[in-house]
């Protein structure tokens, strides 16, 4: 009995020892896993006036702020999916994602930024803003041409497709949506062979 329990007191050193063998430990340190945990700009802030502030959803290295922290907001500041844009009373700003899409917002209004996948040649690129206050105005980019696009409010989830929709949010909670004519196309369009308006 007592070589038995000598056997396996043994037999646990040397499995302890192997497990705390340096050659695997030294092999670890010769080929270091690098990772890239910074997330990716989705758009830039292209015009800020008045208090306008980010909210960042996880801590951005560059800007060393804490999450849920906002920051005022300036031209050139990037934005990234989870955050969330607000702007005060005597606040304006506007934003250029990677895909073309164009927002600017107006005062007291807040948007989050859900969701945003990009390729350029991709099909099954996906964006999905909050929009919970204020007054939006917006170009779709390539991203409603080439997957999904939606734009959430408080009464309703729009499907984008490449209009320039208004979207008015009032404190009350009521929603005013219409769409913004582009310059240089007509409201209405003849078709061939009707005759001539008068």
């Amino acid at each position: 009995m007592c070589r038995q329990k000598i056997a396996a007191l043994l037999t646990s050193f040397v499995l302890a020892l192997a497990g705390f063998s340096p050659v695997p430990a030294q092999a670890q340190r010769d080929e270091p896993v690098v990772q890239d945990l910074a997330p990716k700009p989705i758009g830039k802030v292209v015009t800020a006036t008045g208090l306008v502030t980010i909210e960042r959803a996880n801590p951005v290295v560059v800007q060393v702020n804490l999450r849920g922290q906002a920051v005022q907001t300036k031209v050139g500041d990037l934005v990234y999916q989870g955050d969330v844009v607000q702007t005060g009373a005597d606040g304006k700003l506007g934003i250029n994602f990677t895909d073309g899409t164009s927002f600017n917002l107006s005062s007291n209004a807040r948007m989050a930024l859900s969701e945003f996948v990009y390729e350029p040649n991709g099909t099954s690129n996906s964006t999905l803003f909050n929009l919970t206050k204020g007054t939006f105005t917006f170009v779709a980019g390539n991203s409603a041409k080439t997957g999904s696009m939606k734009v959430d409010t408080p009464v309703a989830t729009m499907g984008i497709r490449g209009t320039t929709p208004r979207v008015e949010i009032s404190d009350d909670g009521t929603v005013k949506f219409s769409t913004l004519i582009e310059e240089g196309k007509s409201k209405f369009t003849k078709k061939p062979g009707a005759p001539a308006a008068r």
